[in-house]
């Protein structure tokens, strides 16, 4: 008897296309394209038949270094047709950084926009021999291959590879503990099971809508709402990038439903004109995700009536974990409620064994959203995934009732004088203060105490605050081992591509 396969993999934007193909799957708002399921899958499988001609088969990597772009989508959505690999590449690294991640994936394609057209000079000679390198648009150098060529190709698909749930989809980069990034790789399984546990748990259905304003090269830009509105017929709204006055702009057309963004994304937005007279009354769903949120920001949308809530979720784990119901959400503040679906998790003491109540420990996910591992790094897929449970590195802990909350992450925390510190809890503490727009803090070495805190501080436009008068704000509202040794006063916070702020250059200065 032959092995039974695994589950069907099925081919999203041709399934989507003809159950609702006159539907708007996508809008870019920098063309202003309204394009239909039946048009967005005609482009994927052009793009996936333009991609074979050039010899891509199932398994090959395709590294994609673009910002967000409809034609970064068209490759996502061709690679999954044919079995290739996306590989993407985070235009936020250096050069050097990203000579390693080629080398590490031996890509048969690089696809890339004129934005890094001097940088991909660069890497030219990092390049794998018989690397075919493609311009998105116009401005890319003459003598690469031009990816309007797929116009050149059927518009249908035929002989689709065999494709497994365990098979690679995609690769997403994500810290590594030598310096260097390291590629999760995410499977057909993985970002299908991803997207059900969204459906299923979120309420996500065919009339919603969603801007997409991370960058695609992280988990967030495709699956925390591309993704399953695909699954279910909804609309996305491709933005170049987060800009305030387009979010406004889009809330209040009425057309979104949903938005996901970091909390200094929701920092601008409260700081900006346009937020006192905006409303969201429409909105069924915002959320906040990739650092803990503040809880005067989270108050600010409650005030407007708005069951604003965290999120978590991590690259490894595909995007979405958990649903905190609409009710709970001033009751059980600053939760981020309960795994969804299918998805199983846990917290646990350093030896192991299962937390008490109330008790801190590391989180651990279990489910078939959960990476199967890195990408040719077997000794640090061996540290992350022992018995089949993804070990975090993210602090956490329940409540009597079953409730997680999500502390920090374990790099993060210091200790200072024997005692632990969370910088997500002082950082909430620093964001009360009127005068405060912005707020970071890290540990730093400390000749009595071993480590203590160093803030980070941004003043509101027009207001004025001294290290003396933020800490006497402070010392009521937090136990002193946790107030900052010091606050330094910046004129800006340093940010990843997705918004959060960058605490490793913080250590830096």
């Amino acid at each position: 008897m032959e092995p039974q396969k695994s589950f069907y993999v099925t081919d999203w934007l041709d399934k989507r296309a003809k159950l609702t193909p006159e539907r708007i799957g996508l809008h870019d708002t920098v063309s202003g394209r309204d394009i239909t399921f039946a048009a967005w899958n005609a482009q994927a499988n052009r793009t996936a038949n333009f991609l074979r001609h050039l010899g891509v088969q199932k398994g090959d990597c395709v590294s994609a270094y673009a910002g967000n772009i409809v034609e970064y989508l068209d490759i996502l959505f061709a690679c999954g047709k044919i079995g290739a690999i996306l590989h993407n590449l985070n235009w936020r690294l250096t050069v050097f950084e990203l000579k390693n991640i080629i080398a590490d994936a031996t890509p048969k394609a690089l696809i890339y926009s004129s934005d890094w057209r001097e940088r991909v000079n660069e890497l030219r000679s990092s390049l794998p021999a018989g690397c075919h390198v493609i311009g998105l648009n116009e401005l890319a150098r003459p003598d690469d291959q031009k990816f309007a060529e797929r116009e050149n190709y059927a518009a249908t698909l035929a002989d689709r590879p065999d494709l497994q749930m365990d098979d690679p989809w995609g690769i997403y980069y994500t810290g590594g503990t030598t310096g260097l990034p390291k590629g999760a790789i995410l499977t057909h399984g993985n970002m299908t099971w991803n997207s059900i546990n969204t459906v299923m748990s979120w309420g996500i259905t065919a009339d919603d809508a969603a801007p997409l304003q991370l960058p695609l090269f992280h988990i967030g830009g495709s699956n925390i709402f591309m993704f399953p509105l695909v699954h279910v017929g909804g609309k996305t709204i491709l933005c170049k990038t987060f800009e305030v006055n387009q979010t406004f702009d889009l809330i209040e057309s009425g057309g979104v439903t949903h938005f996901v963004g970091v909390p200094t994304m929701f920092v601008m937005m409260q700081q900006h004109p346009r937020w006192q007279t905006t409303n969201f009354s429409h909105m069924k769903l915002v959320i906040s995700g990739g650092a803990p949120c503040p809880l005067p920001v989270m108050q600010k949308f409650w005030d407007k009536g708005i069951d604003f809530k965290m999120g978590y979720g991590l690259t490894e784990a595909a995007g979405n974990n958990f649903w905190l119901p609409p009710k709970e959400v001033r009751r059980k503040i600053g939760s981020v409620g309960f795994p969804i679906f299918h998805i199983d998790m846990k917290v646990v003491r350093e030896d192991g064994g299962t937390c008490s109540p109330h008790e801190e420990g590391e989180l651990l996910i279990c489910g078939p959203h959960v990476t199967p591992g890195y990408w040719n790094r077997p000794e640090e897929t061996a540290q992350t995934i022992k018995d089949g449970w993804l070990h975090t590195g993210d602090m956490a802990k329940q409540d009597d009732e079953g409730y997680f909350y999500i502390i920090g992450r374990s790099k993060d925390m210091f200790i200072s004088g024997g005692e632990n510190v969370y910088p997500a809890e002082v950082e909430s503490v620093m964001y009360a203060h009127p005068a405060v727009a912005e707020a970071a803090l890290i540990g730093v070495p400390h000749e009595k105490w071993g480590e203590a805190g160093k803030a980070f501080v941004v003043v509101e436009n027009g207001q004025t605050l001294t290290e003396a008068g933020l800490l006497e704000f402070m010392r009521p509202r937090v136990a002193k081992y946790k107030l900052p040794h010091a606050v330094v006063f910046v004129e800006q916070l340093p940010k990843t591509a997705i918004g959060k702020i960058d605490k490793k250059i913080l250590r830096s200065l």
